[in-house]
Order: C-alpha cells, then sequence, then structure tokens
C-alpha cells in the first residue's frame, strides 16, 4: 500500500470516528476550520522546510507526483506532498475528537465541596 492509500484511509478512518463513532462532529463546526485553518500554516512551514531542503524525501512511487520537490504544484504544497496534509488531518482531528469525547465523559467535580 502506498503512502498516498494509507493518508486516504486515515482520513476516511477519521471522519468516521469523529461523525459515526464518537459523534464529536468536529468538521461539522465552524470553530474547528478556523483553528485548523492556523494549524497548516505552521505545518507547512515545518513540513515544507524539511521537504524543501531535501532533508526528508519521498520515492516517486509511494506519493503522487515525482520525487523531486517543487514549491507548489505536482501534488505538493509549499513543497510537502498533498499526503502529507492528509496525515497532519487526521492526527489533528483525531487527537480534538478524543479531546472532546473524553472531556464530556471525565470526571464529574462537585462544586458545592469547594472551599
Amino acid at each position: 500500500m502506498t503512502y498516498t492509500w494509507v493518508a486516504l484511509v486515515a482520513v476516511a478512518l477519521t471522519l468516521g470516528l469523529d461523525l459515526v463513532v464518537l459523534r464529536t462532529r468536529l468538521v461539522l463546526r465552524r470553530a474547528f476550520w478556523t483553528s485548523y485553518a492556523i494549524i497548516v500554516v505552521f505545518q507547512l512551514l515545518v513540513n515544507g522546510g524539511l521537504t524543501g531542503r531535501r532533508v526528508v524525501t519521498y520515492a516517486s512511487s509511494a506519493v503522487l507526483g515525482p520525487a523531486t520537490p517543487t514549491f507548489f504544484g505536482h501534488w505538493r504544497v509549499a513543497y510537502a506532498p498533498v499526503e502529507d496534509l492528509l496525515f497532519g488531518f487526521a492526527l489533528v482531528t483525531q487527537t480534538l475528537c478524543w479531546w472532546v469525547f473524553f472531556g464530556r465523559r471525565g470526571p464529574v467535580r462537585d462544586r458545592a465541596r469547594r472551599p
């Protein structure tokens, strides 16, 4: 399985986790997409820096587009392959889904007992 297929499966599983399993429905909220836009900027800075300077390289058989990084185009954004953006989305979204899920089911604190 190539890096592209794994990234697509990760996104599909993440959306299923958010909408069906945990029912947090984060991807339906404007606040999620606003915060995710901020995260993507920093992801592109770091990821683009690493791939643009060829600290990290990808085989052309594993990702969409050629192995030689370009700033934009050929399935790359700021030198980063589109698959890295998909994995970043899955990582951030799953982290937030679990955060919201466990936050809803966390320990109940009795406010009356506080001094």
